[in-house]
């Protein structure tokens, strides 16, 4: 079993892959660590959906697609990333679900049940994670569609959030 105390990052700095060290606030780990955070988030969403849900499934493939999208993040530039983006299928996924709802008119406001607040919640967190990106695009590129796949997220967190409502 892997070590879960090693103490190498005592000093202030973590890896990304491959070994190299970075400071524990570089941007690439703090990405990742609003990525952590939307993936647990996403765990609560998924937990209080009921079990015969089919969203249940599709929010562990993107659950799982948050985890490549961070080993991608935390790839040292000019290193290539061999784990594969599924982000375009996901992206496709859910622009057709948002097409089959209808968005309300005006501000919604969050909290008419528990499982729409949480929604909600992962939804905001998705929009910290895209502007973290943004931040991170600047000086170590990535493909391009992960930007998109988390916007298209928080329109799709969004609209579930509604549904859950009606």
């Amino acid at each position: 079993m892997k070590d879960i105390c090693t103490k190498t990052g005592d000093q202030g700095t973590t890896g990304l892959r491959g070994g190299v060290r970075v400071a524990k606030d570089d941007i690439r780990i703090e990405t990742n660590g609003e990525i952590d955070q939307l993936n647990a988030l996403l765990g609560v969403v998924r937990a209080k959906l009921p079990h015969d849900d089919l969203r249940r499934t599709f929010f562990k493939d993107i659950q799982r697609e948050l985890m490549v999208v961070m080993s991608h993040v935390a790839t040292p530039d000019g290193e290539t990333n061999p784990k594969a983006l599924h982000a375009l299928e996901l992206t496709a996924k859910m622009e057709r679900m948002i097409e089959e709802c209808s968005a309300p008119a005006g501000f919604v406001i969050p909290g008419d049940n528990e499982l729409s607040a949480f929604l909600h919640l992962a939804r905001t967190q998705t929009r910290t994670v895209e502007r973290r990106l943004w931040t991170l695009c600047r000086t170590h590129p990535l493909d391009n569609q992960i930007p998109v796949f988390f916007n298209r997220l928080s329109d799709y967190l969004f609209i579930c959030a509604i549904e859950t409502t009606r």
